[in-house]
């Protein structure tokens, strides 16, 4: 059982599915996915041209307009990711697919590679599009927007903005 009242934000025939690792505790405490002040995701999918503004994390529901929704790979919340473990992984990994097989969004982008590598038993994980589809979900891998990740922004955004424009391309 949860520990928060964290929703997800999604809906059937979505562009791309965000999937963040698990809550931290000021989401967890919030109630709004990404809503610790230093993490990035709010900035970076504005910058990367998701949103035409910058939304708040209490606005998440405004995702579902541009074609864009929020679930997590694991509900507990922690400090950090590394401090879930490799079962509640491959648990949160499971559930996840299920989930992208029931709404089917054209694209499934998981925030770490090291949570996507732990969930779905993954060797080398590189930055991007996978080799693997769920149903017909195409699978990506965005760096984490979490402050705690030593990325630049502008690193963060760029990756982000290849995904937006392999979408607006194969429109």
């Amino acid at each position: 059982m949860s520990e928060h009242n964290i929703t997800d934000i999604i809906a059937p025939g979505l562009d791309v599915m965000f999937c963040g690792i698990n809550p931290g505790h000021s989401t967890a405490h919030t109630g709004y996915h990404f809503a610790h002040p230093g993490n990035r995701f709010w900035k970076v999918i504005f910058l990367a041209g998701f949103t035409r503004q910058q939304l708040k994390p209490e606005e998440e529901q405004r995702l579902l307009e541009t074609g864009c929704g929020i679930t997590m790979l694991v509900e507990r919340p922690t400090v950090q990711a590394n401090q879930l473990a490799a079962e509640e992984l491959r648990d949160g990994g499971a559930r996840l697919t299920d989930k992208v097989l029931n709404y089917q969004p054209r694209v499934l982008a998981i925030l770490g590679k090291d949570a996507f590598r732990r969930a779905f038993n993954q060797r080398k994980v590189e930055w991007g599009l996978q080799g693997i589809f769920m149903g017909k979900t195409q699978v990506w891998v965005l760096p984490n927007p979490s402050g705690l990740n030593r990325a630049s922004l502008d690193e963060i955004v760029e990756a982000y903005r290849q995904l937006h424009d392999a979408l607006h391309k194969s429109l």
